[in-house]
């Protein structure tokens, strides 16, 4: 890892109307545009669903790294996530992410771990501890095949 801090540079170039391009060197241009809920068309990422994103992609890429230095095998984790934005004392802001990760195990492997591992991962995500709304954790952990020791 490089020493911190780091620097995250993004640039974002729009008009009165339409997407916004969004673009950071080295990685391929992305568009945002409002949401539904905000009179968007819904057909691309808009912030709201970018910060969901974000929480989401922080917590697998966490629990990969929490689960190599534990040394804990696993075979898949895939996780929906959920962004509830209201608004709060004139404020709209998000108030809480619900994350519901599957991690699927090899029947060899200890599903209790696994369990206080994807927790770890939830308290240790820096993009979830960057931010001021709640997140829930509501994990399922299954053995998804036999074991090949016997």
């Amino acid at each position: 890892m490089i020493p911190l801090p780091h620097h995250y540079r993004v640039n974002a170039e729009g008009g009165p109307n339409g997407a916004v391009k969004l673009s950071s060197e080295g990685l391929p241009d992305l568009l945002s545009a409002s949401p539904v809920e905000f009179g968007g068309a819904g057909d691309l990422w808009s912030p709201e669903s970018l910060i969901t994103a974000s929480v989401i992609g922080c917590f697998i890429l966490t629990f990969r790294a929490v689960a190599r230095a534990s040394k804990f095998d696993w075979i898949r984790l895939d996780c929906e996530a959920e962004g509830l934005l209201e608004r709060v004392e004139g404020v709209t802001r998000f108030t809480r992410f619900v994350l519901r990760p599957r991690l699927e195990l090899d029947a060899a492997a200890d599903s209790e771990r696994g369990a206080r591992l994807l927790e770890k991962a939830e308290k240790s995500c820096l993009i979830t501890a960057s931010l001021r709304a709640a997140t829930l954790l509501e994990p399922t952990v299954s053995v998804v095949r036999p074991s090949s020791q016997h």
